[in-house]
């Protein structure tokens, strides 16, 4: 942690640098882009003495206490046919998700360098956002305050090799070679293969397709190859209502047995009530017959069943648009008694959580 504060110190001192530095031209744009990011949240649930929230949610986690979800600090460059970035990060978030990560490499939100062999390609090696879900680990770019179940249980990050095309303005492949699902370190040597396809077929309608292949268990573990197929569709009715549609599904082999599979879904509304207020409506559900993925905050041996059902509604202000200040109420059902009360209480079926957050970005 020490080191890291060191590395962001030397980036806001390499910032205050430029800004001193007079351009030698007036037209010239810089190649360097310094970006910031900080969540800050309050949550409380009910049952209300719970202050870790259930284990399959990574965002967001804690409950009644003030506390960092994510904080990261950033540069870009990019000049001609070369680019790269460096970001590091901190919070709530970090200790939740990387926790399965070697530690000088858990402060790292995204690192890679890149470059444009030919036009309308670019090919990057390094860690950087994952090419799957609806969803990212900047909360102010999602539409609600916290993250979905099918998106806390899918990556959020990957390491490896990418490779973007883009044939026209409204089409992007990408193509890509990594050490796993979610994995920093290649957890047995062999590598997986991802695909994204984004088609806006109009301004106003968007296709996602995103695809995960490869094998997730250790290297002494016998091979379980895992397919997953990650599909989501957004539409903007007018200036003041968005609609998406969010489906997941997922299969891996299974030893003595037909494979495991997992499908997941969600439906969301978001309206622009006015320059600064906007509200988000989200329905949701996650089916899962042996876990596989996603992991309860109870023994799964005990119940393998793992389905949910989720609402939430979430209001946002933007009094500027550097920050934004939102609101959510959250209620769970589970088909199982997935939900602890307290570490040594009782299970319960049902669960909900009030969630709030003043995030700043620059």
């Amino acid at each position: 942690m020490k080191h890291t504060l060191l590395i962001l110190s030397a980036l806001l001192f390499s910032r205050i640098g430029l800004a001193q530095t007079p351009p030698t031209d007036s037209t010239a744009v810089s190649p360097v882009t310094v970006y910031g990011f900080l969540d800050a949240y309050y949550g409380f649930d009910f049952p209300t003495k719970r202050q870790q929230r259930p284990a399959f949610l990574y965002s967001h986690n804690r409950a009644n206490e003030f506390a960092l979800n994510n904080g990261l600090l950033g540069i870009r460059y990019q000049q001609g046919s070369i680019r790269g970035a460096l970001a590091l990060q901190a919070g709530t978030y970090v200790e939740a998700n990387y926790a399965a990560e070697p530690e000088p490499l858990r402060h790292v939100y995204e690192a890679y360098a890149g470059f444009q062999p030919t036009q309308n390609i670019w090919l990057d090696m390094g860690i950087f956002s994952s090419h799957i879900g609806f969803e990212s680990a900047i909360s102010k770019d999602n539409w609600t305050l916290t993250r979905s179940v099918m998106a806390e249980n899918s990556p959020y990050y990957e390491a490896g090799v990418r490779l973007t095309y883009t044939p026209t303005p409204r089409l992007t492949l990408t193509g890509l070679v990594l050490n796993g699902w979610q994995n920093l370190r290649d957890n047995n040597r062999g590598k997986a293969l991802g695909t994204q396809l984004q088609w806006k077929l109009t301004d106003r309608l968007l296709l996602n397709s995103s695809t995960f292949y490869g094998n997730e268990q250790p290297q002494d573990s016998a091979r379980r190859r895992r397919f997953f197929h990650d599909f989501y569709v957004t539409y903007e009715t007018s200036k003041r209502l968005q609609l998406a549609l969010v489906f997941d599904v997922g299969l891996q082999e299974a030893p003595n047995r037909v494979a495991d599979t997992w499908h997941t879904g969600a439906a969301l509304a978001r309206f622009q009530l006015s320059a600064q207020w906007q509200a988000t409506a989200r329905a949701e559900y996650y089916h899962s017959r042996h876990g596989v993925v996603i992991q309860s905050s109870r023994p799964l041996a005990a119940s393998p069943l793992f389905q949910v059902a989720a609402a939430s509604l979430t209001t946002g202000y933007a009094p500027t648009p550097q920050l934004l200040v939102r609101l959510e109420g959250r209620v769970w059902r589970g088909k199982a008694a997935l939900f602890d009360p307290t570490a040594m209480g009782a299970a319960t079926h049902t669960y909900g959580s009030l969630t709030s957050s003043m995030a700043l970005s620059f």
